[in-house]
């Protein structure tokens, strides 16, 4: 991600979070949040993980958001002048030093699609291209790993998106049809 587009993404996706955590307005708040969590998604897709992007787009910019929503529809808002949190000072050293010791791990990743990174030249990945296709019997062999070797985990992370859907229809039918 080294694009100009990459960057402006990235530089969005962080205006989305700090505006998620400033605005005094829950409504807007929840607003920057649902932009924050659809920009993550968009970013794991230019990450070649579309799987993940949808499930942060479903989950994240949507059911959550939906969830937010009604939660503020059953509170009172609050009747105040002030756009934006005041901010600890404290808190906000605190914040920025995390992320400057967890980005120091930034350059020890390989570049997206290098031929010598760790996946690439990786014993399982080797396994997974030179097995996958006999032992699944299936054409595609990022299918036959996230449906066949990955079974478990995928039937896992589908659960959880089934569950949320539930909870949200659940939600809705009582707090707005019910």
């Amino acid at each position: 991600m080294t694009g100009a587009l990459e960057v402006g993404l990235v530089v969005f996706v962080l205006a989305c979070a700090v505006a998620t955590a400033m605005l005094r307005d829950v409504l807007g708040s929840i607003i920057a949040f649902g932009a924050y969590s659809l920009g993550i998604a968009v970013i794991w897709v230019f990450l070649r993980a579309p799987d993940v992007g949808l499930t942060e787009a479903a989950v994240g910019a949507g059911i959550m958001t939906i969830l937010l929503l009604l939660t503020i529809a059953k509170t009172v808002r609050p009747v105040d002048e002030e756009v934006l949190e005041s901010v600890d000072l404290r808190a906000l050293a605190v914040s920025v030093a995390l992320v400057a010791v967890l980005s120091t791990t930034l350059v020890a990743l390989p570049a997206v699609g290098d031929a010598d990174s760790a996946v690439a030249d990786d014993n399982v990945t080797d396994y997974y291209l030179d097995n996958a296709y006999e032992e699944t019997e299936v054409k595609n062999a990022v299918t036959a790993v996230l449906a066949a070797y990955r079974g478990f985990d995928t039937l896992g992370e589908a659960a959880v998106v089934y569950s949320a859907g539930i909870g949200l229809l659940v939600v809705l039918d009582r707090e707005v049809l019910g």
